[in-house]
C-alpha cells in the first residue's frame, strides 16, 4: 500500500491511541460524589487520637537578657531569733604601739597645802590666830601676817586644827568667808593640859579665805604654844575643779 492511501492509513493509526486516552479522561467521575465509580462508598467516621510523640531533644540556651530595673524596697521583716553562741575564735597577733600622747599638765599647778603653828601664848578673842610657825607652805597660799588661808584654786579642801589648851577654857571655830562653819569647845582641867581639835572638808572658790578664831570673852581663849607644846593649823587641796 503505497502512495497516498497508505501515508493516510499510516496517519490514522498514529491518531487512533491518543484520541482514546483523550476520551478516557474527560468520562472520569467526579471522586467526591457518592456515585463516583461502582466501587465509591460512604465516608469513613474520623480515626482516633494518635498517642503522644516522644519529647524532643532540649533547646540551646538563648543569650542573656539585658539587666531590669531594680524593684521597690519591700517592707522589713520580722527579727529573727538568736542564735547559739558561736565557739570562741583563735587569739590574735598583738598589735602595733600606738602613738606617743600629748604630754600634760604637771601636778604642781594643782597644788596647795600649809602646815603652821602658833608661838604666840594666849591669842586675842574674835579676831583670825596668826599661826607664825612655818612648817609647810611653799605655795605661800596662807598668809602668817593675817593668819588667813586664801584659796587660788578653786576645789575642794581639806583644813584641820590640834590646839593644846592650858590656863582657861577654850572656844575656837573655823571661818570661811566671815562664817562660822564648825566650833569646838575644851573646859579647862586646873593643873592639867588638854588638848582640842577639829577637820572638815570645804569646797572653795577662787578668793575665799579659811582661818580659825576664838570667839566669846576674853576668858575662852587658853590656846596654848611653848617649846614643848605646839597648836597646829594646816590646810590641803584634795581635788581642783577642772571645768
Amino acid at each position: 500500500m503505497r502512495g497516498p492511501a497508505g501515508f493516510f492509513l499510516c496517519s490514522l493509526l498514529l491518531v487512533a491511541p491518543h484520541c482514546t486516552e483523550v476520551a478516557a479522561q474527560e468520562v472520569q467521575p467526579d471522586p467526591k460524589t457518592p456515585c463516583a465509580n461502582w466501587m465509591g462508598g460512604a465516608p469513613g467516621y474520623p480515626g482516633h487520637n494518635g498517642l503522644p510523640g516522644r519529647d524532643g531533644k532540649d533547646g540551646k540556651d538563648g543569650q542573656k537578657g539585658e539587666k531590669g530595673e531594680e524593684g521597690v524596697q519591700g517592707p522589713k521583716g520580722d527579727q529573727g531569733e538568736i542564735g547559739v553562741l558561736g565557739r570562741e575564735g583563735p587569739r590574735g597577733f598583738p598589735g602595733y604601739p600606738g602613738q606617743k600622747g600629748e604630754k600634760g599638765e604637771g601636778a604642781f599647778v594643782y597644788r596647795s597645802a600649809f602646815s603652821v603653828g602658833l608661838t604666840e601664848r594666849a591669842p586675842h578673842p574674835n579676831v583670825p590666830i596668826r599661826f607664825s610657825k612655818i612648817f609647810y607652805n611653799e605655795q605661800s597660799h596662807y598668809d602668817a601676817s593675817t593668819g588667813k588661808f586664801l584659796c587660788s584654786i578653786p576645789g575642794m579642801y581639806y583644813f584641820a586644827y590640834h590646839l593644846t589648851v592650858y590656863l582657861t577654857d577654850v572656844k575656837v571655830s573655823l571661818y570661811k568667808k566671815d562664817k562660822a562653819v564648825i566650833f569646838t569647845y575644851d573646859q579647862f582641867q586646873k593643873n592639867n593640859v588638854d588638848q582640842a581639835s577639829g577637820s572638815v572638808l570645804l569646797h572653795l572658790s577662787t578668793g575665799d579665805e579659811v582661818w580659825l578664831q576664838v570667839y566669846g570673852e576674853g576668858d575662852n581663849n587658853g590656846v596654848y604654844a611653848d617649846n614643848i607644846n605646839d597648836s597646829t593649823f594646816m590646810g590641803f587641796l584634795l581635788y581642783p575643779d577642772l571645768d
